[in-house]
């Protein structure tokens, strides 16, 4: 399953986006309202739970200085990928899209495709404010 993000537009160079998305405890300033936890758990990793939702933790698998960065699930029953690409357009105006990569049967994408799809909007409409 393949989901992607609306693309985003912001004010900032693509070193100054990349260095705050590599930063795992920014990611909380861009969680939906409907969080419930969120937690560091080391340098490239966090947990969080979104209200109703199971407990997911993200690691940082990969990072390409100031153009992409791959989350990763860390254990649990899913394999999953959450990509940002990171364009910059001009000086001091970049594009982030975030993509979501996963395995999943048929009737698990069909029950978490819409909640993903929103949480991965949230998550790039929120960078507007807080990057």
């Amino acid at each position: 399953m393949k989901l992607e993000s609306p693309k985003v537009t912001l004010d900032k160079s693509a070193e100054e986006t990349f260095n705050f998305l590599s930063d795992v405890k920014n990611f909380e300033s861009l969680m939906p309202e409907n969080i419930s936890k969120f937690e560091v758990l080391d340098n490239d990793k966090f947990l969080f739970a979104l209200k109703g939702m199971p407990e997911i933790v993200l690691k940082k698998k990969e990072a390409t200085p100031n153009s992409k960065i791959v989350l990763g699930a860390a254990g649990g029953k899913l394999d999953f990928a959450l990509v940002a690409d990171i364009t910059e357009t001009e000086p001091n105006k970049t594009e982030v899209k975030l993509n979501f990569e996963g395995e999943f049967n048929a009737m698990m994408a069909m029950m978490i495709k819409g909640p993903i799809s929103k949480f991965i909007e949230t998550l790039v409409t929120n960078m507007k404010t807080e990057v």
